[in-house]
């Protein structure tokens, strides 16, 4: 089968039972659908070698259980590696000291975009360069944005009434040094 004519008739023909078949055999319809989509990839890849017309139906079926029997081992790997990392993270990660207060509160009420400048200054410790990268914008911008989060998250702390004389939070400080 050279002509696309010829694998149009065959995606018309069999499309409807490789869907049906997929459907019965995962628990998400979108899971059929991806294992639909790559039994027609391979089929397109392969549309020169198909085996003859009677054996093409069945020929795609076989194509189809391996699909889903890949994807089934994926999932798995996927599933094994997430708690993996769950039982990493849960041994490794222990909650900042000040997770309440005026701090926290003063940043929890900054737009994320502000929080997030933040955080990747104090708490990454990125200079305002590495910042620009990660956001995807100019070294002077990121400047600028961080400032004014800054000036936000001071104005934020003062509405809370944190002590001008404590000890400023890592937020506001300068994490990098000056050219």
């Amino acid at each position: 089968m050279t002509d696309d004519s010829a694998f149009e008739a065959l995606f018309a023909e069999h499309y409807d039972d490789l869907l049906r078949y997929a459907l019965r055999r995962v628990e998400q319809p979108a899971d059929a659908a991806d294992v639909v989509g790559e039994t027609w990839t391979v089929a397109w890849r392969r549309r020169q070698s198909l085996p003859p017309l009677d054996e093409q139906r069945l020929w795609l079926f076989g194509v189809a259980r391996r699909v889903l029997a890949n994807q089934r081992r994926g999932h798995l790997r996927q599933s094994r590696l997430a708690a993996k990392l769950r039982e990493e993270i849960s041994e490794e990660w222990r909650p900042e000291p000040s997770a309440d207060g005026p701090v926290s509160d003063a940043l929890r009420s900054l737009a994320p975009n502000d929080r997030d400048l933040l955080a990747l200054s104090a708490w990454e410790g990125l200079r305002t360069e590495e910042i620009a990268v990660v956001v995807g914008c100019s070294p002077a911008a990121a400047r600028v944005r961080l400032h004014r989060a800054r000036r936000r998250l001071r104005a934020a702390l003062a509405a809370r009434g944190y002590p001008e004389d404590h000890p400023k939070p890592a937020a506001l400080c300068v994490a990098e040094e000056n050219p």
